[in-house]
């Protein structure tokens, strides 16, 4: 099949309509395949396409996209069909290459895994955004990346890790495909092992915050532990670069805290008449000298690959112990940006966020008051069995620097949060808002 039999009009149609289509507010001048692979199959012709999406900026993306001859036209995208995927998940497990005219597609197993997939259990995650992602029974689960970016992707390469260095508190590495040529390289989907029975944590959470706050509760001290015992098998292999854990430069606590200056004074000089923001209106002074004294830190640890997008969503409960998922880090960021190594504290401040959010959601979404005290107490549940359980070597000298350095990530998740909730979410406005609010009246 080659790149002709993609008309270029429906082509743009149907993946600006998609929802893992990421550019929706940008204009789309054309699209066209940069490369086709016809892959083998059992039941009918699938060709796997990457589709260079232009935009009027002079700009483009590229897109997977698969599409299969049908009654004497082209479907496309048949990802979701569980013969399709079946026949991509069978490549990966026998270890094929396809060739293109341009590259190839390589499907590579892990050494000793299984692949064994049932089409007839296949099933779809509906919540799946900027990716598609297929289980099949209760074994496998299989994520194709929509937008490709040169390079290997994080999650693979973190997953692969982990499974490597004998982490088993994530799901274990299957195999997965990639496209290696002259357009791009860049990976194409991953297989893992499905955690069966998982529970999100957030929708636990949310649950258990109406039937029992307590019980949620003793369960974020192991999750802690999880996360301790994470950071530290990622900062533990000296000899691969792309793992080592590093000191980091002089400059680099600098760097960041400027940043998150400079979007302190961004959103803090246009922030609208409402009243959720009444707290925090008119301070922004106030949280740039706020950032400017907790960045009094000194030396601030190590830094390391890290998972990069860490919450409550990223954890599953399940046969009493927390498995950690998604390791593809925040979708809005590049690829190189979130190969980057960072301090683990990061993920730290990012779960701690995440339990406000889940405070104010039982009230939002549930109307369910929660205790006046649990934010703060599954903050304490979470970090006591973090702190017992990381390798203090990644962290920063002494308590107070460590809880200096996790404020000034906690600031900067929550001007993010900040600028999200004013586009897209005002009525949870008073979340960020809150958190901005007590780390501005934080005693020194």
């Amino acid at each position: 099949m080659t790149a002709t039999a993609f008309d270029e009009a429906e082509l743009v149609e149907h993946v600006t309509g998609q929802r893992w289509f990421g550019s929706k507010t940008r204009d789309v001048t054309g699209a066209h395949p940069i490369d086709t692979v016809v892959l083998p199959s059992t039941t009918e012709r699938v060709v796997l396409a990457l589709v260079e999406v232009r935009f009027d900026t002079g700009m483009h993306d590229v897109y997977q996209v698969l599409g299969a001859e049908r009654d004497g036209r082209l479907s496309l995208d048949v990802l979701g069909d569980p013969a399709v995927a079946y026949e991509i998940v069978r490549l990966i497990g026998a270890g094929a290459t396809e060739q293109g005219a341009e590259g190839a597609v390589e499907f590579t197993t892990v050494p000793g895994a299984t692949v064994e997939p049932d089409p007839e259990t296949m099933r779809a995650i509906e919540a799946e955004q900027s990716n598609t992602s297929l289980v099949f029974g209760d074994e496998l689960i299989f994520k194709a990346y929509r937008r490709l970016e040169a390079g290997i992707n994080p999650e693979l390469e973190l997953m692969r890790f982990l499974t490597e260095h004998g982490f088993r508190n994530s799901p274990a590495l299957i195999g997965w495909y990639e496209y290696v040529g002259r357009p791009l390289e860049a990976t194409l989907g991953v297989l893992q092992a499905f955690v069966p029975g998982g529970i999100d944590g957030f929708d636990l959470a949310l649950d258990e915050l109406g039937e029992d706050p307590d019980r949620f509760l003793r369960r974020l001290g192991r999750l802690g532990q999880v996360t301790g015992e994470m950071h530290t098998v990622l900062g533990s292999e000296a000899d691969d670069p792309a793992f080592a854990p590093e000191e980091p430069s002089t400059e680099s606590l600098g760097l960041l805290t400027a940043t998150i200056d400079e979007e302190i004074e961004r959103i803090f000089s246009a922030l609208p008449d409402d009243p959720a923001l009444a707290p925090i209106a008119g301070r922004k002074q106030d949280v740039r000298e706020r950032l400017m004294m907790l960045s009094q830190v000194g030396a601030i640890g190590r830094v390391i690959r890290q998972h990069g997008d860490y919450h409550l969503g990223q954890a599953l409960w399940a046969d009493d112990d927390w498995t950690v998922i998604d390791f593809e880090g925040e979708p809005a960021r590049s690829l190189a940006d979130r190969r980057r190594k960072r301090s683990p504290l990061r993920d730290v401040a990012g779960m701690l966020r995440s339990f406000a959010y889940a405070a104010s959601a039982s009230r939002i979404q549930r109307r369910v008051e929660p205790p006046g005290d649990w934010e703060a107490r599954a903050r304490a549940e979470f970090l006591g069995g973090y702190l017992e359980t990381v390798d203090p070597n990644l962290l920063p000298a002494g308590e107070d620097a460590i809880m200096r350095l996790l404020a000034i990530f906690e600031l900067e998740k929550a001007v993010y949060e900040l600028r999200y909730e004013l586009d897209h979410r005002p009525d949870w406005l008073s979340i960020p808002v809150a958190g901005i609010e007590r780390l501005l009246n934080e005693v020194e």
